[in-house]
C-alpha cells in the first residue's frame, strides 16, 4: 500500500491518503478533504489547473495549426518547387497522424485521473479560453511526451542509465544491504517528474518518496504507474514537434513504445510514495529522511540556497545527499522571475558552509536529457556528481550549523 501527499492545491499538498494502488491522487479536489489554502487561493490553483488540463486537451489543435501553417505556405509556392517537394507534403500528413495518435494517449491520461475530475474542465471550457493558453504551457505539454519517453521508454534507456544509475550505485554503496535493512532507508527524490528513479529505487527494497510540483508530470506519473498494465503497451511520437536538423523524415516521426516496465504489474518490493506539492513548502520537519537524492533539480530553484538548507534540514545525522545534474538555473532568463546562478565554486562553498561533508564530487560527467537520438543537434551536459553527508553530531537545521561553524571560526581568529 502507498502513499500520497494530497491537497486542492499544488502548494500546500502536505496531508497524506493511503491507496491500494501504486499512486493515489484521489484526494487532491478541494472536495476531497479541507483545504489548506484560502477561498482565494483554491480558486488561483484551480485556474491553474484548468490551464494545464487545457494545454493538454488543446494539444492536437495547437500542434496541427502549425502543420496547417506550414502547408500553406507550401502551397504558396511556385508549382515546380512543390513537386520537388512531393515526398515533403505526403511527410506532413504522416506528421498529421503522428499527432493525433499523441493526442489518443494524452486522452488516455486525463480519463479517470482525479486531478482532471477535480478541475471541471468542459469541452466548452477549452472552446472559449483557447486564447488565454499561453505558449509556454503547450511547450510543457510537448515536453511531458519527452518526458515520457526519457523515463519509461526502452529507446531512451542508455540516457536513463547516464542520469539514475550513478545515483542509484552510490545509495546502494552507502547503503550496502550487509549493514541496513533497506526497507528502514528512507529516501526522498524531489522533483522526481515522471517517476522512474523513485520507482527504480523502491524496487530494490528502499521506501522511496518522489516529491513532484508539476501538473503535467503529476498528471502523466499517474497514468504510467498506475494505468499501465503491460509492458510496451502504448507508442508516442515525441519528436514530431521538432522540424529542424532531421536527416531523414523518418527520424520526426519515429515512434517510441512504453513502458518498457509495467509499474502496476511488477510493484516494488519497497514502500512507494510520491508527495504532490513544492518541495520547500511541503518540507519542513528536521532530521526526517536517510537520504535525499537530487537529479536535474538543484537549478530548479530561485535561490538554490534554499534547496541545499533544507536538504540539510530534512536528513537525519549520517544521512546523504546524492545529487547528478547541471546548473541550467530555469529562472535565469525568465523576466518576470528573481533568480541568481551561482556557479560550481560558489555551489561547493555553500554547500560546505551549510554543514555538509563532501565525500565525493566530480564535474564532467556527460548527460543528456530528453535528446532525439536522431538529431543532427544534440545537446550534452558536463553536469554535476556529489555525495555530501549531514554530520553525525549536527544539532541544527543547516542555518544553525552554519551560524556554529562561523562562530567556531571567529573564535579561533
Amino acid at each position: 500500500m502507498s502513499e500520497v501527499a494530497t491537497g486542492s492545491g499544488g502548494h500546500n499538498m502536505n496531508r497524506k491518503h493511503s491507496s491500494s494502488s501504486l499512486i493515489s491522487l484521489s484526494n487532491m479536489s478541494a472536495d476531497a478533504c479541507p483545504s489548506l489554502l484560502t477561498p482565494e487561493e483554491e480558486e488561483e490553483e484551480k485556474q491553474h489547473l484548468q490551464k494545464i488540463i487545457s494545454a493538454l486537451k488543446f494539444y492536437r489543435k495547437y500542434s496541427l495549426a502549425k502543420v496547417n501553417k506550414t502547408e500553406s505556405y507550401l502551397n504558396s509556392l511556385p508549382k515546380r518547387h512543390q513537386q520537388m517537394l512531393s515526398k515533403y507534403r505526403h511527410h506532413l500528413s504522416i506528421v498529421r497522424d503522428c499527432i493525433d495518435k499523441n493526442q489518443v494517449v494524452i486522452k488516455k491520461m486525463l480519463v479517470d485521473n482525479p486531478l482532471c475530475d477535480s478541475s471541471s474542465v468542459s469541452q466548452r471550457d477549452l472552446d472559449g479560453h483557447v486564447a488565454k493558453i499561453r505558449h509556454q504551457e503547450m511547450e510543457h505539454a510537448q515536453s511531458t511526451l519527452k518526458a515520457i519517453a526519457r523515463d519509461w521508454s526502452p529507446e531512451c534507456v542508455e540516457e536513463r542509465d547516464q542520469s539514475y544509475k550513478p545515483i542509484i550505485e552510490a545509495i546502494e554503496q552507502y547503503f550496502n544491504p550487509k549493514d541496513y535493512n533497506e526497507n528502514e532507508v528512507k529516501i526522498l527524490v524531489p522533483g522526481c517528474g515522471l517517476g522512474r528513479l523513485t520507482y527504480e529505487l523502491a524496487c530494490r527494497g528502499y521506501e522511496c518518496e518522489g516529491n513532484e510540483f508539476s501538473y503535467f508530470m503529476l498528471i502523466a506519473s499517474n497514468f504510467v504507474l498506475n494505468f499501465c498494465t503491460d509492458e510496451n503497451m502504448y507508442s508516442l511520437y515525441p519528436w514530431v514537434h521538432q522540424t529542424v536538423n532531421n536527416l531523414r523524415r523518418a527520424d520526426q516521426t519515429a515512434a517510441v513504445r512504453f513502458p518498457d516496465v509495467s509499474p502496476a504489474k511488477n510493484k516494488p518490493t519497497g514502500r512507494l510514495s510520491v508527495v504532490a506539492g513544492d518541495f520547500l513548502e511541503v518540507y519542513t520537519t528536521p532530521d526526517v529522511y536517510d537520504c535525499v537524492a537530487t537529479c536535474f533539480f538543484i537549478d530548479c530553484a530561485n535561490n538554490v540556497i534554499d534547496f541545499i538548507e533544507t536538504i540539510y534540514r530534512i536528513l537525519v545525522p549520517g544521512g546523504i545527499w546524492v545529487n547528478l545534474g547541471p546548473l541550467l538555473y530555469h529562472f535565469s532568463d525568465m523576466h518576470n522571475e528573481d533568480s541568481i546562478e551561482p556557479t560550481f565554486e560558489d555551489i561547493m562553498h555553500v554547500i560546505d558552509s551549510v554543514g555538509f561533508e563532501v565525500l565525493t564530487s566530480k564535474t564532467g560527467v556527460r548527460t543528456k536529457y530528453a535528446q532525439n537520438p536522431n538529431s543532427m543537434l544534440k545537446s550534452e551536459y558536463e553536469s554535476l556528481f556529489w555525495i555530501c553527508r549531514k554530520p553525525l553530531n549536527s544539532t541544527g537545521d543547516g542555518g544553525d550549523d552554519m551560524e556554529a561553524n562561523q562562530s567556531d571560526a571567529d573564535g579561533m581568529a
